[in-house]
């Protein structure tokens, strides 16, 4: 089987765009690496006069023979960009971080994609990110988002792994060099991907991922029978009754509640800035988690339970008022916060009873090496 990593980095916040392309060029040679091929998108976001990309010919006239016109993803309209992401063109490194360096004032792209690959990263993979041309290496993303420009710094690397073992085999040391050099990481991904003559499959067989997603529309349909089972202690009113009546209550700190309640249970807590994440793993090596958004949009709570394993995941949103299954629920003062946790955790309960070992059963156990993304 083989295994795609996906690690996100920080970029910090002052950093120009043209100094991040250095930093993951030099990364590179610093390694012993030659040269990278770098695989580079400029996406302009309107036909006319003083577009960026024309105001990048201007400049630099050599990047003519890569404007080019189509859609990112299939039915889409097509779009004006400068690209060699098909055929793999060089251009020169002093242009392009030249570009760069006047993104976002100078040339205000709608997107700029840039691939940093060496051999050593491995070859073409489906599924890896288009504008990388399925090539593993290091991405760097630029693009124009509602609050800003929204910068990204990823690498993927793939490696053949043994669902026997205990961890997946190291990455070449030079790979390991490159990525050193980004620092920790905020996010690793795991992808494995079964490969058959050249081409690629799901990990999971195809009638494996129908009995799962038969369990989960199973227990959707059913989850007043399941609330009723799990037997919720406290009897809360319906949201609606709540929302007008002290609006302007809040809870305060939450995390200690969900940890007092659920530690006893086999759960660990992360978070604490309007989400938090209460997990634990099964002996087959499932990650069970409890996923509770407390705060992203309003003063309210929403509860999703996964269930994630090697290449798949089965989630359920579950309420906290027995006779309300809103997905969100007002959150109220400290005692409120108190007797929904309280609710919750005799959802959890009666999920680890039930819906865990369905799961577990019809998936099998997955590799001691999975990690689900954080």
């Amino acid at each position: 089987m083989r295994l795609a990593m996906h690690l996100s980095f920080a970029i910090e916040k002052k950093e120009l765009l043209s100094e991040t392309i250095g930093r993951v060029r030099k990364a590179f040679l610093d390694a012993g690496l030659d040269e990278p091929a770098i695989r580079f998108t400029f996406v302009d976001s309107a036909m006319k006069k003083g577009a960026p990309i024309d105001r990048a010919l201007k400049r630099h006239p050599e990047m003519e023979r890569f404007l080019t016109f189509r859609p990112l993803m299939l039915g889409t309209s097509e779009l004006r960009m400068l690209s060699n992401s098909s055929s793999g063109d060089p251009a020169e490194f002093s242009t392009l971080q030249a570009i760069t360096s006047g993104v976002p004032r100078t040339y205000a792209f709608l997107g700029v994609w840039m691939h940093f690959h060496a051999s050593v990263f491995g070859e073409k993979l489906i599924g890896l990110p288009k504008m990388g041309d399925s090539l593993p290496g290091v991405i760097v993303t630029d693009n124009k988002w509602v609050t800003g420009r929204k910068r990204a710094l990823s690498v993927y690397t793939t490696v053949e792994v043994d669902e026997s073992t205990q961890e997946p085999p190291p990455n070449p040391p030079a790979v390991d060099a490159v990525i050193k050099a980004f620092g920790k990481a905020r996010r690793i991904e795991q992808v494995p991907i079964s490969v058959s003559k050249g081409g690629t499959l799901p990990a999971v067989p195809p009638e494996t991922l129908q009995a799962l997603q038969a369990i989960v529309a199973d227990y959707r349909a059913r989850m007043k029978e399941i609330v009723e089972r799990a037997g919720l202690p406290h009897d809360l009113p319906p949201a609606a009754d709540l929302r007008v009546q002290n609006p302007g209550v809040v809870a305060g700190p939450r995390k200690a509640a969900l940890e007092s309640t659920f530690k006893p249970m086999g759960y660990s807590c992360k978070g604490g800035s309007g989400e938090f994440h209460l997990t634990r793993r099964t002996s087959g090596n499932l990650a069970i988690e409890l996923y509770l958004d407390v705060g992203t949009w309003s003063h309210s709570v929403t509860a999703i339970f996964h269930v994630r394993g090697m290449a798949f995941k089965g989630s359920l949103t579950i309420p906290v008022a027995p006779r309300d299954f809103s997905a969100q629920y007002p959150i109220g003062d400290a005692a409120q916060w108190q007797r929904i946790v309280e609710n919750l955790a005799a959802m959890v309960r009666e999920l680890d009873r039930s819906f865990v070992p369905e799961i577990e059963h019809a998936a099998g156990p997955s590799p001691a090496w999975y990690q689900p993304a954080p």
